[in-house]
């Protein structure tokens, strides 16, 4: 679905020009300390009666890069894992590659590929399959590994959130950031009742509890205002946040994001 909207969306779908030396026209605009005298267009200049630049658009291959959450609470779900979920959306993240565009999985043993590049660096990257490791460190990471304006897919269930607020904070100032976050399985309603045992997603800890109609409304009340605030932050950090779930996948995930119908 991305791969065919290159031109005119931002993140993995961003487009393969840039204002710069090309040839390109795009727009006039007063001129400002700095610019190339080459580009001031005199006969603007004369009809406004004040310095005038020409922008143009230049030809750049993307970065297109991948940090996805391998945590064991990812590992949860009904008929597919969030983790796998995660993974379906880096590959049709991915897919949007072209022939000259380099790739990069982030984790803790990061990937950057710079001599294999378009489809083939692409399909590498996509199958790759991470180890855990802590997804924050990882974005923190990727300021010293992947070039200025990559696309970045950032792709977690956000519990550990202040840590990784603040590295997408720091990667949104340096990258064109895409946060998908994975919306807990049971967002509504647990399929419990009476005395169960429950056990801790990351931490394996088992705690015997009873569920009843009370629960599970309480439940699906804390589940709805975590993901509204969590979807809150990822945004006001920077990045372009939706939510992401097994119901409609990827790349519905990703058309939501990119306002892609």
């Amino acid at each position: 679905m991305l791969s065919g909207r290159r031109i005119g969306t931002r993140g993995s779908a961003a487009p393969a020009l840039r204002r710069g030396d090309g040839y390109e026209f795009s727009q006039l605009r007063a001129y400002v300390d700095g610019d190339d005298p080459r580009r001031i267009d005199w006969a603007a200049t004369a009809r406004a009666g004040a310095m005038q630049s020409r922008v143009v658009l230049e030809e750049r291959a993307l970065v297109l890069a991948v940090a996805l959450d391998a945590s064991p609470s990812m590992n949860v779900g009904r008929t597919r894992t969030n983790y796998e979920l995660a993974r379906e959306a880096a590959s049709v993240w991915f897919g949007a590659a072209a022939d000259e565009d380099r790739c990069a999985r982030l984790g803790a043993a990061p990937l950057f590929l710079r001599d294999t590049r378009g489809r083939t660096a692409a399909r590498v990257c996509a199958e790759r399959r991470d180890e855990p490791g802590d997804l924050a460190s990882a974005l923190r990471a990727s300021l010293t590994i992947v070039p200025r304006g990559a696309r970045l897919l950032v792709v977690g269930d956000f519990f550990e959130s202040e840590p990784l607020l603040a590295a997408l904070r720091a990667c949104a100032a340096r990258f064109d950031v895409t946060a998908l976050f994975a919306r807990d399985p049971w967002h509504d309603g647990l399929p419990l009742g009476g005395f169960v045992r429950l056990r801790d997603a990351e931490n394996g800890r088992v705690v015997r509890a009873y569920v009843d109609r009370a629960a599970r409304a309480r439940y699906r009340a804390a589940v709805a205002d975590r993901e509204a605030r969590t979807l809150d932050a990822l945004r006001a950090a920077g990045t372009r946040a939706e939510w992401l779930a097994a119901d409609d996948g990827a790349e519905a995930a990703l058309g939501r994001a990119f306002h892609i119908a």
